[in-house]
């Protein structure tokens, strides 16, 4: 007869063995035991105490974004998985691997609406990519290791694993996993690849489109070295830049929110895609229009390591079932004469980092240029969703080494936490979260996570007292009608020194790389309130610039 433990112990020491090394969550009664268990781990897991099982849950993303391996998150049942669904539906739309523990009402209960209890199987059956509940003790493992799998091969993405109460306490003398198990990347047929090189070599305005964070950095050096040798320009999806070396010549942009003309004209007048890792959301195709649904006009070659995305919006002229880095040692280059129109869209990448002065007190056009300069080349950029997210995301250049965590789901409020993870993860390197005002505190709070941890980072936020994204919609198509987007802050400084950060108020554009240095001399992160106008809603049309065109609009239709 084995060692007996309660199903709290068993699924603890089957994470440490799986390699699960930090928690995300907020402590609930509905797993006790699994609390108790961590207790036990000497540190191994440790439990990183979150305020809000939202920011927990977009930090077990960021985690799983970044390293590659699943963001853990621990949460109760009910209004605790609520909470944390945002992160859940943003792991999803990033594809990138977290598990969800969450605590259940005893088997005993089950179905009666006991307190908090939900059904979790119809909650998130739709929102992950797997949700399952385990009744039985003795089925720990054999769930957690499929749990573990599922979350990291294929497309990866969220796995909800609800654990009822009494199945956590009851004793078994089932043993822990041992480890991972050891799952090959698929590797692409060799015919496949003989066809592919043959299509983009009978090209003549041949294109790839990367995305996914399953990267590794032979299989990104891999792509360089062809996309290099073969001279064909390389785009981004959607909030994937840091995939690819944007100091390359081949690197030519990013296919997302606020695409530039350049970008599209690339994607549109391509005449052959090769879209490695690709799953072809609506911002990376301009709300599907730059490809045609369901057979674009250029010739599309979709790789992708799951079979569930080839075809699933469009139909390729070829698909190719496997994973970006096996596919990227595979390719040999190809040569065309297509030079001209790599360098094109080079030149108008480097002409788009460059914008005119903002009328604002603090010109984020000369704060960018600036972070360029002084920003180490392992940088890690964390940023949520609105107007100002155009900054870090069009406006910086990704090394080999940095990296971007912004959520694919355009959920506000992701970049905080997604920080603190980062430095919780790295607590060696450089972490910039961008947020904009309304941004900011929607998770403001896990500023005291941060400091708990001791993993704080610097925060800019981009004040301009409204909220920007849904002001630019609203003044192009209802111009001059303000409704529900003007807000009334705190003073901010006041509120990350509460929490134990060095903060400023920056006033002037000039003031800014001093006030930069000092945050990064911070030994306890620091967070910069900067003074934005309202009319530098983009970077190259006011408020003003907007309002005025629409009511012209409005006047000839």
């Amino acid at each position: 007869m084995g060692t007996m433990r309660n199903g709290g112990q068993l699924l603890v020491e089957s994470l440490v063995a799986l390699g699960a090394r930090k928690g995300f969550g907020v402590p609930g009664e509905s797993y006790l035991a699994v609390l108790d268990a961590l207790h036990d781990t000497g540190g191994q897991l440790d439990f990183v105490l979150c305020r809000n099982e939202g920011g927990a849950a977009f930090m077990a993303a960021a985690w799983g974004k970044l390293t590659g391996s699943p963001g853990i998150c621990f949460v109760t049942r009910g209004p605790g998985v609520t909470n944390a669904s945002i992160g859940i539906h943003t792991a999803m739309q990033d594809s990138v691997p977290i598990l969800v523990f969450v605590g259940q009402v005893g088997t005993d209960m089950r179905g009666r609406e006991a307190f908090q209890e939900i059904d979790y199987r119809a909650v998130f059956g739709t929102m992950a990519k797997w949700a399952v509940e385990i009744d039985d003790v003795a089925r720990i493992p054999e769930i957690l290791g499929r749990a573990w799998v599922t979350a990291t091969t294929g497309r990866p993405g969220p796995v909800v694993i609800a654990l009822p109460e009494d199945m956590l306490t009851a004793q078994t003398d089932v043993a822990p996993l041992a480890g991972p198990a050891r799952v090959a990347e698929p590797a692409p047929a060799p015919e496949a690849m003989s066809e592919a090189l043959a299509l983009l070599a009978a090209a003549e305005r041949p294109l790839i489109l990367i995305a996914g964070a399953n990267w590794t950095g032979a299989g990104r050096a891999a792509l360089r070295g062809f996309a290099e040798a073969s001279d064909i320009p390389v785009v981004a999806a959607f909030r994937f830049q840091d995939q690819f070396d944007n100091f390359s010549p081949v690197y030519c942009g990013e296919a997302g929110v606020g695409m530039p003309p350049h970008v599209k004209a690339l994607v549109r007048d391509a005449d052959v895609i090769l879209a490695i890792n690709t799953r072809f959301g609506e911002m990376t195709t301009d709300g599907y229009t730059l490809l045609s649904v369901p057979v674009p006009r250029q010739r599309l070659i979709h790789v992708h390591p799951s079979d569930r995305e080839i075809g699933k919006v469009y139909q390729p002229a070829l698909g190719i079932h496997a994973g970006p880095n096996a596919f990227a040692a595979a390719l040999t280059p190809v040569r065309g004469g297509w030079s001209d129109w790599r360098a094109r869209g080079r030149t108008a990448w480097e002409a788009s980092l460059d914008a005119p002065a903002q009328p604002s007190p603090v010109d984020m056009v000369a704060v960018m240029a600036h972070l360029r300069e002084v920003l180490p080349a392992d940088v890690i950029l964390t940023n949520g969703a609105g107007n100002f997210t155009v900054w870090p995301n069009k406006f910086f250049k990704f090394g080999p080494e940095a990296r971007l965590l912004a959520p694919q789901s355009g959920a506000m409020g992701y970049g905080l936490p997604a920080a603190v993870a980062a430095k919780v993860a790295c607590p060696e390197r450089v972490v910039v979260c961008f947020a904009g005002d309304g941004d900011f505190q929607m998770n403001c709070q896990e500023l005291g996570t941060a400091m708990q941890a001791g993993a704080q980072p610097i925060a800019l936020i981009l004040n301009n007292g409204i909220y920007g994204t849904i002001r630019a919609h609203q003044e192009r198509q209802y111009p001059g009608r303000v409704s529900g987007t003007t807000m009334e802050n705190p003073d901010f400084t006041m509120l990350a020194r509460a929490y134990g950060y060095h903060a400023e108020r920056v006033e002037r554009t000039e003031d800014f790389p001093a006030a930069f240095a000092r945050a990064l001399a911070s030994e306890t992160g620091a967070v910069l309130d900067l003074a934005i106008s309202a009319e530098a809603l983009t970077p190259r049309q006011t408020l003003s610039q907007m309002r005025a065109a629409a009511l012209a609009a409005k006047e000839t239709a």
